[in-house]
């Protein structure tokens, strides 16, 4: 689909329908939709925290702020992507003008780690009632993002959030707790976590 074509309204309805986009490298005017048959989530009662990072989390070495500076923590997840998969770059100029402008609606929220004033780590998502969903986080300094998904799993349960989506998992996710199940599974986790009235905020 024509990236043109598409407004922050209709990426929400696709996630409240299961759905989540991507931009297209090969094309920046165009958009991915994906709704995989397995589906990567961080229940939120079985989050694990390693010891060492639980450890530097309490020590409050990074100064965590949320939403103080949205775009210039996706623009730095987009050259971490970039970087690492050139090829698969995903968060393209127009997801990012997309996400930006979720994030001034209220929908999208950043987590940031700062180290002597500096932003050196964060990630983002996009939340609706009680689901959140993880898109994609950045480092400079070691165990930063870490220390900031640390502090938005914190946040989650505080406000009584009922999903945690990952989309998709990896090794990184799973030293956290992340597993995938059935589509089927998620969109019952979905329904009910919709029907949560929170905020992230």
């Amino acid at each position: 689909m024509s990236a043109e074509s598409i407004t922050p309204e209709i990426i929400l309805r696709a996630y409240i329908n299961g759905i989540f986009p991507m931009g297209d490298p090969d094309a920046e005017d165009e958009l991915n939709w994906y709704s995989p048959e397995q589906r990567g989530i961080i229940p939120l009662d079985k989050f694990k925290v390693p010891k060492n990072l639980e450890k530097l989390y309490r020590r409050n070495k990074f100064r965590i702020l949320v939403n103080k500076n949205f775009e210039e923590v996706i623009k730095e997840c987009a050259n971490v992507n970039n970087r690492r998969q050139p090829e698969t770059g995903w968060i393209t100029p127009k997801i990012t003008e997309l996400y930006i402008e979720l994030h001034k609606m209220g929908f999208a929220h950043s987590v940031e780690s700062y180290f002597e004033g500096k932003l050196v780590g964060g990630l983002y998502g996009v939340t609706i009632n009680g689901a959140y969903f993880g898109e994609s986080m950045f480092t400079k300094a070691t165990d930063a993002s870490k220390v900031a998904l640390v502090h938005t799993v914190e946040r989650l349960k505080e406000k009584g959030f009922k999903l945690l989506d990952t989309q998709f998992i990896n090794q990184h996710l799973v030293q956290f707790g992340a597993i995938e199940i059935s589509k089927d599974e998620y969109m019952k986790m979905l329904e009910e976590a919709l029907q949560v009235k929170t905020s992230f905020v």
